[in-house]
């Protein structure tokens, strides 16, 4: 038997469909215009258990992830909301975008970007927002990107938690407490009013086509979900975390002294989290996973009900990983593993389902690989690269590693995996390296000991480090370099 796209003629075929398509794996006829449901997570890690994690209960993720593709090792740019979403709405990178914090736009530095959904709408597409997808307050929500106002926006912290009884509104983190389970519906929370107002949508957009973007706030702090979710888990089968305590001979910028969950009532700003309030953490956040994972499986249900699941790519993505208690800390804005890998899902219809890929793959890549699934004209000028070849063979050649940053104290840690390693420079504004760190993921998995400073690791670190100066685009297949 032939592999899909086998013996075709590009020449024979529609214009919506380029000869990289069919290389990668197309059926021989493709819609003119797929639709695109584009749906982020905050604070999502790959854990799920399509991601092998033998405690999630997602059921409808890992149905996603059984019908397309599931991107085992996919990084985000920067690992803190807003410039981890810049990057991925421009397929820019973050020295590019300039946008570093969670109160700027892309748009102060780049004015003419066109952003992915954009993108879209300039091509015919209906483009519509529900939920958070740029990063959501009134300096950084993208209206050129959308073809009607955003909707659901980002809110205070105070009004996401709605149910909250011991709220202050002078100093509504500290007067709140991290975790909340209710005998509630769904729609008593934020996520599932989201999840009702982009099934509504779907009904509403069914006769065009459209890109329609579903941002869902859970899992991120606090971790407040329905009772029901809470009580799919034991907090007696939580592992803690192996490595609870920053790793040894890290440099000091590695993580910051603040740790998100301790700014909520009932964690201690300082010292020892204790194994039971550990535990709560963790059952909170599987919880909340778990009640996203219900709000997607709504819009999946919706995609089959309406007819549109045969033309419509659906892409998960979460926006970057969070610490659950590794190196003794508790949220982003790290470089470490846990924080700057995060799940990525793409069922295309037309395109075999069911494939794994553990190629290095980078949030900067999402934008052309949209572009290319829905047979659009190509996009010059973006730093990412379509995914699309990996349809036809996940194992293939890829990249050589994977880029992030995060800028701490006056300096730009820009960290980068390969295959093995991840590496990471601590630079100054005059460019020189003030600290390196070296973690060797075929020994040291969860980033224990930083062995940048061993004599026998001497040549491996200046190779790295060659690399790394040599920046993204030397790290392409030899194929795409061009």
């Amino acid at each position: 038997m032939k592999p899909v796209g086998a013996g075709i003629n590009p020449r024979d075929v529609s214009p919506g469909i380029t000869r990289r398509t069919l290389l990668s794996g197309a059926l021989a006829a493709l819609p003119s215009k797929r639709n695109v449901l584009f749906i982020a997570v905050d604070d999502l890690r790959p854990n799920l258990g399509c991601y092998r994690d033998r405690i999630a209960k997602s059921p409808n993720m890992d149905r996603l992830a059984a019908e397309g593709i599931v991107f085992e090792r996919a990084y985000c740019q920067q690992a803190v909301c807003g410039p981890s979403r810049a990057s991925l709405l421009t397929g820019l990178r973050p020295d590019t975008t300039r946008v570093y914090d969670l109160k700027t736009s892309f748009r102060k530095a780049l004015p003419h970007a066109v952003s992915l959904p954009e993108y879209f709408k300039n091509s015919g597409y209906h483009a519509e927002s529900i939920g958070k997808i740029f990063h959501g307050d009134e300096l950084t929500l993208d209206r050129p990107s959308w073809s009607v106002p955003e909707q659901y926006p980002l809110l205070p912290k105070r009004d996401q938690y709605v149910l909250a009884e011991n709220k202050d509104a002078n100093d509504p983190w500290k007067k709140m407490s991290a975790l909340e389970r209710a005998d509630v519906a769904d729609s008593a929370y934020r996520d599932g009013q989201i999840a009702g107002a982009a099934l509504d949508a779907l009904e509403r957009l069914k006769g065009q086509a459209f890109f329609l973007g579903v941002g869902f706030n859970k899992p991120h702090l606090p971790f407040a979900a329905p009772s029901r979710f809470w009580d799919l888990y034991d907090p007696n089968q939580f592992n803690l975390a192996p490595n609870h305590y920053l790793a040894e001979d890290a440099s000091r910028y590695a993580r910051q002294a603040y740790s998100e969950l301790r700014s909520y009532a009932d964690y201690p700003e300082k010292g020892l989290i204790s194994e039971v309030k550990q535990r709560a953490a963790l059952h909170g956040y599987y919880a909340c996973v778990s009640y996203i994972d219900a709000q997607v499986g709504k819009l999946l249900a919706g995609l089959d009900r309406l007819r549109l699941a045969d033309k419509t790519a659906v892409v998960l993505w979460g926006d970057h990983g969070w610490h659950l208690g590794e190196q003794d800390y508790w949220g982003k804005t790290t470089n470490f593993e846990v924080c700057v890998r995060a799940p990525l899902l793409l069922r295309v219809p037309g395109f075999k389902g069911g494939l794994r890929t553990r190629a290095l793959t980078e949030f900067v890549d999402i934008y052309p690989t949209m572009v290319e699934a829905c047979g659009l004209a190509p996009r010059t000028g973006l730093e990412g690269i379509s995914l699309m070849p990996l349809f036809g063979n996940p194992q293939r050649h890829w990249k050589k590693a994977a880029f992030s940053q995060y800028p701490r104290d006056g300096v730009m840690g820009y960290s980068m995996r390969t295959d093995r390693y991840r590496y990471t420079e601590w630079v100054k504004p005059d460019g020189s390296a003030e600290e390196v760190e070296l973690y060797d993921h075929a020994r040291d998995p969860n980033e224990t000991r930083n062995v940048a400073g061993l004599a026998a690791n001497r040549e491996l670190v200046a190779e790295l480090a060659r690399l790394r100066r040599a920046g993204w685009r030397a790290a392409l297949p030899e194929a795409k370099r061009g």
